[in-house]
């Protein structure tokens, strides 16, 4: 057990040390952008909530970091992976700093940002893959490092397929106001079967309602 309990406590702690941020009213990250207003609300008052260890988030998490770790060492130094990216938008007048990590995001030779990838993960690849909040999320990584090249990266036990994601015009600010107003509660129907907080969620919708 002390490979698992010492796994236990890596996540543990890597959740303690960013739930400040996590509660913070001026912060919004790029994956509330591509998900239901209200549980960013709901996250900042019931966080412990959000806290999973769970063998399907510990497999996404070696495959990032193997993928991080074979670009690395075979890219020729291009390739970095966890890239942070921030930006202030004003909503009714107050700042919020929009925070996000790209997966795995290509530099040229000049050391400027040239293509994002962001990596999914799961049992199955989506039916209707790519996802509709997952190009969003790419296309705001996008957006924020000023590349017109992105990817989606699927892995699974049975495939690994990429898709090109076209830049698109993606309306930053305006999602972000959404956000911070919580006026998408959900953003998509089938958002509150995944929810933690659904059981709290005055917004929830109920499978017979979906």
């Amino acid at each position: 057990m002390a490979v698992l309990e010492l796994l236990y406590r890596v996540k543990q702690r890597e959740f303690a040390e960013k739930l400040r941020e996590m509660t913070s009213e001026e912060v919004v990250y790029v994956t509330d952008l591509a998900s239901c207003s209200h549980k960013r609300v709901m996250r900042r008052y019931y966080p412990l909530l959000g806290f999973r260890f769970e063998p399907s988030l510990l497999l996404g998490d070696l495959v990032h970091r193997g993928l991080a770790s074979i670009l690395s060492e075979n890219g020729g130094g291009r390739w970095r992976s966890e890239v942070p990216v921030e930006a202030k938008v004003e909503v009714d007048g107050r700042v919020y700093t929009l925070k996000g990590r790209a997966d795995l995001v290509l530099y040229n030779e000049e050391g400027r940002p040239e293509a994002v990838v962001e990596v999914k993960t799961g049992r199955d690849l989506p039916d209707n893959a790519p996802r509709e909040h997952h190009l969003l999320q790419v296309k705001v990584y996008m957006k924020l490092l000023g590349v017109d090249r992105g990817y989606l990266l699927y892995v699974t036990p049975e495939r690994v397929v990429e898709h090109p994601v076209e830049a698109g015009d993606v309306d930053v600010e305006g999602l972000v106001r959404e956000t911070v107003r919580d006026t998408a509660r959900p953003r998509y129907q089938w958002e509150c079967r995944y929810c933690p907080y659904r059981r709290l969620c005055p917004y929830a919708l109920t499978q017979r309602s979906q």
